[in-house]
């Protein structure tokens, strides 16, 4: 790594932690609640205006049914709030809904539920970020047009922070969360106190019309009222991610989180209602396309829900709307900081089960799964350019993932307490146990029949699109693993592998007589070889006479072996050599040594090695053929940030002032020069004169 990359590194990261300071990364629950729970806390700014934007295309008369939806809503959130803290005092490994799927339902379970999550918390990054970015071009006009580049700075500027560490990152997401919190819930009190104390408080958009797109009643109300339900469930999302960062919190690890989960379904659920009801009361009017809102003046824009309603409960103190509107757009971006903690601890256990690569498992510099979060954010940027970084898009792709999780979970969970209630026998701990049980089957009750709702309102919309991403990942994982277990298999030592081959043939490769050459030679000879073959491939006459001559010329006690290559090919008549070796006597090794320069720039890499690379490369693949690189480093891999490098600097310096004052001192006495400099440096080569 050069100079360069270990500065930027170092700028980026910070200086790197030992594996036994791991315990002071923990998080405190002041702290894990802004990591963990910034996603659902931040869904109440978006979640509102998808419920009443769904309502819209059947005008006015819907937006009767968004309180009664929100409180829906409200009640499913609370319900498996409730649900997933008994997961986390059940399962505190950080495994998650992945663990209990596994564990009581199955590996197959689990990978459902595995597939669903990293769908699911990719679209988390998506979704929030480019939610964020569509807020702040919403009070900055003059940056429409560059949402996409903006979001993907956004997801640059998310993975530095989290690449420092998951406690690094919490510290600097915790301030806007407990901003963003602080702002809605002041802002949902003094609404509810002005109009309760007779202030007449109007939306902006209090007096426009709807233009209906159809007449709605029976089923196809019905059914619209159940599309605004699955789309306001994406308050939901996030709720999960606690359950699989248990191993992130502090002592008592299962405790706190089931608290910061508590802490959070109270807050979110608050939030939620009291924007729907400000904004029921206030007669906010939001619709789908712009377009469709009658009355509206030209060239109006139509602001958010929370905007609106900031706007209006604020209407005597504009500093308090521009907090709103700052604090929502810093943590829908930040939302994303959900995914970037959940994503990598996850693809590290599924790393460790072999059914992802096993860099994923391994901890960077700052103890953070740093080739997850590097994953996560390169995922996440292709959907955001692959979307333009529009939310409603993206929205429709959302949820779908964390419900099949849900209910695969709340299913495990109930084998689970099963599974403990045949072998229990104190009444208490079964009664407890039997209230567990009870919380779960309810949850999954709930889930299901949203899981189901989500399907049929939003698979066209592109919900099929996450699902066929989830069977892809399923599959995926399921190669990764019949690899890694065939490769296994395979690495199982046996009795053959203890015999030594009967001979060591070697065989030098040979382009030139230079110094990487000469090395290669006396590395060899000095392995004690039974053949020794130094091989050249003739593609020039006149190259490889003369590198005969030289050959001859120098002495060296090993002959030159010299293979014709009429259409001047090196890779096939070295490994056709090779294999003749090997068909000779199948039990002989084969041992090529291949002389290669070690340089220190990446561009230089292109001008050298080339041909040594590709055979390499092939010969890797021949049985009974072992390849030894030998290196010889030019001048430009001693670089002038290098110890040595530098050392060596000082000591020419030295000696140079040490023949400079030896010159000067003879030319003072009349004696000899060059005997003077000889005594001064105890050097007898010819050197250069001083200048």
């Amino acid at each position: 790594m050069s100079w360069f990359t270990q500065v930027a590194k170092r700028l980026v990261l910070g200086r790197p932690l030992r594996s036994e300071r791991l315990g002071e990364t923990l998080l405190p629950k002041r702290i894990a609640l802004p990591v963990f729970a910034s996603d659902a806390l931040s869904s109440v700014a978006y979640a509102p205006e998808q419920i009443i934007a769904t309502l819209s295309v059947a005008g006015l008369s819907a937006y009767t049914y968004s309180p009664w939806i929100g409180l829906v809503v409200g009640i499913v959130m609370l319900t498996v709030v409730a649900s997933y803290r008994q997961n986390v005092h059940a399962y505190p490994s950080g495994g998650g809904d992945y663990e209990v799927a596994t564990t009581n339902l199955g590996p197959s379970f689990g990978l459902t539920v595995a597939s669903a999550l990293l769908v699911d918390y990719t679209l988390t990054v998506a979704v929030s970020v480019s939610s964020g970015v569509a807020n702040v071009i919403s009070a900055i006009p003059s940056l429409h047009g560059h949402a996409v580049l903006i979001a993907l700075l956004v997801v640059v500027l998310l993975t530095a922070l989290n690449l420092r560490g998951i406690r690094e990152s919490g510290m600097a997401f915790a301030i806007p969360t407990y901003c963003f919190i602080f702002g809605v819930l002041t802002m949902v009190v003094y609404g509810l106190l002005r109009i309760a104390f007779g202030t007449h408080l109007h939306a902006e958009s209090r007096h426009f019309d709807i233009h209906s797109e159809g007449h709605y009643t029976g089923i196809a109300l019905i059914f619209l009222i159940l599309r605004g339900f699955s789309s306001g469930s994406a308050a939901l999302t996030g709720v999960e991610a606690i359950s699989n960062g248990v191993p992130a919190f502090r002592k008592p690890k299962s405790k706190n989180a089931a608290t910061t989960l508590l802490m959070m379904g109270l807050i979110a659920v608050t939030m939620l209602m009291g924007i729907i009801l400000l904004a029921h009361l206030t007669g906010v009017k939001i619709a789908e396309h712009t377009s469709d809102l009658i009355g509206a003046p030209h060239g109006y824009e139509q602001k958010t829900v929370i905007a609106q309603v900031a706007k209006t409960v604020f209407n005597n103190f504009s500093p308090g709307f521009y907090f709103i509107t700052a604090s929502t757009g810093v943590i829908l971006v930040l939302a994303a900081n959900t995914a970037f903690n959940g994503f990598p601890v996850l693809g590290s256990i599924l790393a460790q089960a072999r059914y992802l690569p096993r860099q994923l498992h391994t901890r960077g510099d700052k103890l953070a799964f740093s080739n997850g979060i590097l994953m996560l954010a390169l995922v996440a940027a292709v959907l955001i350019v692959g979307f333009r970084a529009n939310v409603n898009s993206l929205i429709q792709l959302y949820i779908v993932g964390v419900f099949v999780s849900f209910n695969c979970s709340q299913a495990g969970m109930i084998r689970h307490w099963n599974r403990l209630l045949r072998t229990e026998r104190d009444p208490a701990v079964r009664r407890r146990m039997r209230r567990s049980q009870a919380i779960n089957t309810f949850g999954l009750c709930m889930t299901a029949v949203v899981l189901v709702i989500v399907l049929i309102t939003k698979f066209l919309l592109g919900a099929w699109i996450a699902i066929l991403a989830m069977v892809v990942i399923f599959i995926t994982m399921r190669g990764i693993r019949r690899h890694y277990d065939r490769v296994s298999e395979e690495l199982v030592p046996s009795d053959e592998e203890t015999v030594l081959p009967s001979r060591n043939h070697v065989v030098v490769l040979v382009s030139k007589v230079h110094k990487p050459t000469l090395r290669a030679l006396a590395y060899a000879r000095a392995t004690r070889p039974d053949t020794l073959t130094a091989l050249t491939v003739n593609v020039d006459d006149v190259e490889t006479r003369a590198l005969q001559a030289e050959w001859e010329r120098r002495g060296l006690p090993v002959p030159l072996t010299v293979i014709d290559s009429p259409y001047r090919e090196i890779t096939k008549p070295v490994l056709e050599y090779v294999r003749s070796i090997r068909r000779e006597s199948p039990r002989e090794l084969v041992t090529v040594f291949i002389p290669e320069y070690v340089v220190g720039r990446w561009w230089e890499n292109l001008l050298h090695n080339q041909s040594a690379l590709r055979l390499k490369t092939r010969l890797l693949y021949q049985p009974g053929v072992m390849v030894t690189n030998v290196p010889w480093q030019l001048e430009s891999t001693d670089r002038l940030t290098s110890p040595e490098r530098i050392g060596r600097i000082r000591e020419r310096d030295a000696r140079q002032q040490a023949i400079r004052a030896a010159y000067r001192g003879a030319a003072s006495a009349g004696r000899d020069a060059e005997q003077v400099r000889v005594d001064a440096t105890g050097d007898e080569t010819d050197a250069d004169p001083p200048r």
